[in-house]
């Protein structure tokens, strides 16, 4: 009987604390929630390697787990992200943006929806191991000159990597600060790529908008303890693509090809070998020249019970565009961010 007593005396006291604390929610003005928004940077290309302009949202369709997505907002290239209506149309940029509570736990200001979604930072992640001792100064004037040619980048961030990462310049629209960097980094240790590419791509996943990060490397991890799957694994569900550049040919590095192959493919980026200086060149430019052409694209995901591995797939609309090549991240895992200002608290799966 006792027993009964005291089981009943607890579930009343938990029934109470509950709805005092319902009370307390709903009369409070500070409560926020912020639904998943998952963020798409996409290529679409003709056979030859050609980009498409000119498309509209419309012409796109999103698909997660194979449940159709609605677009929320859309641009093409540097220009600004339009928000979209449930049918896709755009809604005027003169509506009030919603507003994320201040004091988020990661130290950033307080934000807008649109500030989400605009910008685009760039993370230069430069081999600095001994491997990089021939060809050093060549490398310098090839990431100088693709940092002088990011016109349209918001903010770029210079790292250097040989056994430890070394964070050169952190993200800044300072060019001049950055060029400063670049001849500032010397050729040292082993390499560990992947230890290096993990740290920085953690870097690029607190920054909003789009975030790209671009290795320069002149030869095989030979130091990491991170397996590259689950680099690449995070870089999708922060939404970085990844773009790599090796100085050693192909054939000569079968299994390192393989791997930043599937790696910069599975998260919308690419690969380049290059034999030469030229080639390392002509590398970065076309990187700028892919960065010129994306279209970004956002979706708030559908009610979907899978928390794991989530599959993304991005289709063109109509016949007359099935005939080219989409090219972005084909998932994520949704990675929970929690913002807290004082007794405000918010509590999101904001994914990039």
């Amino acid at each position: 009987m006792l027993r009964k007593i005291q089981v009943a005396a607890v579930l009343a006291f938990v029934l109470l604390l509950g709805n005092e604390t319902a009370t307390k929610a709903q009369e409070s003005p500070d409560i926020h929630v912020v639904v998943n928004m998952v963020q798409l940077n996409v290529a679409v290309t003709d056979s030859k390697g050609n980009y498409i302009t000119g498309l509209r949202p419309s012409d796109f369709a999103i698909y997660e787990d194979g449940i159709k997505e609605k677009p929320a907002t859309f641009a093409e290239g540097d220009a600004p992200a339009r928000r979209l209506d449930e049918l896709g149309a755009e809604v005027s940029s003169a509506g009030v943006s919603p507003q994320l509570p201040s004091g988020s736990s990661d130290g950033a200001s307080p934000q807008t929806f649109d500030e989400l979604i605009s910008g685009s930072n760039v993370f230069v992640l430069f081999d600095t191991s001994d491997y990089m001792y021939r060809g050093f100064v060549f490398a310098q004037d090839a990431i100088s000159e693709f940092i002088r040619s990011l016109a349209k980048a918001d903010k770029i961030a210079l790292y250097s990597y040989s056994r430890d990462l070394s964070r050169v310049a952190p993200l800044t629209a300072d060019r001049g600060q950055l060029l400063q960097a670049v001849r500032s980094t010397v050729a040292g240790d082993q390499a560990a790529l992947y230890n290096a590419l993990l740290l920085t791509l953690k870097d690029a996943a607190q920054n909003r908008g789009r975030k790209v990060v671009v290795v320069f490397s002149n030869g095989p991890d030979n130091s990491s303890v991170v397996p590259p799957e689950d680099v690449a694994e995070f870089a999708q569900s922060a939404g970085v693509s990844i773009y790599m550049i090796s100085t050693q040919e192909a054939r000569l590095e079968p299994v390192s090809t393989a791997v930043f192959d599937r790696m910069t493919a599975a998260t919308g980026g690419k690969a380049y070998f290059a034999r030469n200086w030229k080639d390392e060149h002509r590398a970065f430019a076309s990187i700028r020249d892919d960065l010129d052409h994306l279209y970004s694209l956002s979706y708030y995901p559908k009610a979907n019970p899978n928390n794991g591995w989530r599959a993304v797939t991005v289709k063109l609309v109509g016949d007359r565009l099935k005939k080219y090549r989409v090219r972005t991240r084909n998932g994520y895992r949704p990675l929970p961010t929690r913002f807290s200002g004082g007794s405000k608290t918010t509590i999101s799966a904001l994914n990039p």
